[in-house]
């Protein structure tokens, strides 16, 4: 009997550790994107395509930024704020106006809140001002960055790389422009984001 018991738990260990770490399946844990999206960055790229009203972004964000604090140093995550419909563009143009103030860091886990957790009306540029402000953006700059001609561009460029990546849902993780994945539980999305840089990596080293 207990070896019976002794085999079935060494069983159980094996299939444990095998599926920890199996290895990442094409149709399963990620998709090839056809056509695959060009890449300028001397780095293996990483984008997430998020909403900050969208529970799932909100459920992978921890493990994002935990992540991206002990993310290889070939590599470079981008994040790209989604928008299907024209109530997202707001929190879009909140998301670059943040970035080019240089005040996006502080500010990007209060957002992730407010919208997830206490449910604050972020759906215009006034309430997100008044969102802002009170945790020290500057009114007049954040205004005059959330209406430029540059910020205009910016979420022009944002709604044409989701319709090039094929962007149907969020979060959506695409890896040098060519490998997506999504749809997965944080933890798991982790381990097959890390094992599709590996991908990544050596195929760039192959093409040197």
């Amino acid at each position: 009997m207990k070896n019976t018991i002794k085999n079935l738990v060494v069983a159980a260990m094996l299939l444990m550790s095998g599926t920890a770490f199996a290895a990442v399946e094409l149709g399963k844990d990620y998709k090839l994107l056809n056509p695959p999206q060009p890449t300028s960055a001397k780095k293996v790229e990483v984008l997430e395509f998020f909403f900050y009203g969208c529970s799932h972004c909100f459920d992978l964000h921890p493990a994002m930024s935990t992540w991206e604090k002990t993310m290889p140093k070939d590599v470079e995550l981008t994040y790209v704020p989604t928008i299907f419909r024209d109530s997202w563009e707001p929190m879009a143009r909140a998301f670059y106006a943040l970035e080019s103030l240089g005040q996006l860091h502080p500010l990007h886990d209060a957002l992730y809140k407010a919208w997830n957790v206490s449910n604050v009306d972020l759906s215009d540029e006034a309430k997100i001002l008044d969102f802002v402000a009170p945790r020290g953006v500057d009114r007049a700059k954040f205004s005059a960055a959330y209406n430029s001609f540059s910020m205009q561009s910016k979420v022009v460029r944002a709604k044409q790389m989701i319709r090039s990546y094929g962007i149907n849902g969020t979060p959506t993780l695409v890896v040098d422009g060519k490998y997506l994945i999504t749809g997965l539980q944080p933890a798991n999305a982790i381990r097959v984001l890390n094992e599709v840089i590996a991908l990544a990596r050596k195929e760039r080293s192959a093409k040197r």
